[in-house]
């Protein structure tokens, strides 16, 4: 059986190269077709429209996956119709007319001070807290790396709201970060609750579960599309 395209799309604080770890991992799993978006995060209609730009590229079915923010991405993006199944990873899933900043609120991540906005409306994780907040699981050198090419969104983004979220229309997986200092637990539970995802994975990661923990990370994506095949 042939498998399905996977197009990744990143969040915030970071660009498609985050995806690193999972993209050999899928490699090694069988996929030949992996596609990594590279998000302006300057609204989330950009950032759907670039997501939505690159799935109507492909001739055949997507798995859609997402990452932190990514997953209203997915969320806003994910109703095409070659789209097959869902899968969240550390993710907000925003429903109709929630926005990433307002469930943030509802339960304040413990990095949450840790943020800064620029003088151009940007919001950047201050440097030097990116290792403890974002992916404290990881050795300190690839956090510095990440920490220095970290791609900040502008701050407006956070408050734009989902309109028709994915999750209600299409199989959706859920991968929970226990130790995320970034999205609260809490909120990623809400989340994956109401979504009756298909399954939730839970990890004894950071928001960084990408990186950390690529191999059941791609296992994840892998029973998504095993579940949805033909």
């Amino acid at each position: 059986m042939s498998k399905p395209a996977v197009v990744l799309v990143h969040g915030f604080w970071g660009g498609a190269a985050h995806w690193a770890k999972v993209i050999l991992e899928l490699r090694a799993l069988g996929y030949t077709d992996i596609r990594a978006v590279e998000n302006p995060l300057t609204s989330l209609a950009d950032d759907a429209e670039r997501t939505r730009k690159m799935v109507a590229q492909v001739q055949g079915p997507v798995v859609l996956v997402g990452h932190s923010y990514g997953g209203a991405v997915i969320s806003q993006a994910g109703n095409q119709d070659n789209v097959k199944a869902l899968v969240f990873i550390a993710a907000f899933a925003p429903d109709a007319g929630e926005s990433p900043g307002g469930i943030t609120q509802q339960h304040l991540p413990e990095a949450a001070p840790n943020l800064a906005p620029d003088s151009d409306g940007y919001l950047w994780l201050n440097p030097a807290k990116f290792h403890e907040s974002f992916c404290q699981d990881l050795p300190a050198d690839q956090a510095f790396v990440m920490a220095v090419t970290q791609k900040a969104p502008l701050a407006s983004t956070f408050g734009d709201n989902v309109t028709d979220p994915a999750w209600k229309h299409k199989p959706s997986w859920y991968q929970l970060s226990s130790q995320d200092r970034m999205i609260h637990p809490a909120n990623q539970k809400a989340m994956s609750d109401r979504m009756n995802a298909r399954r939730v994975l839970t990890l004894d990661a950071s928001h960084a579960s990408l990186a950390s923990h690529a191999d059941e990370v791609a296992a994840l994506i892998d029973e998504a599309a095993k579940a949805t095949a033909g």
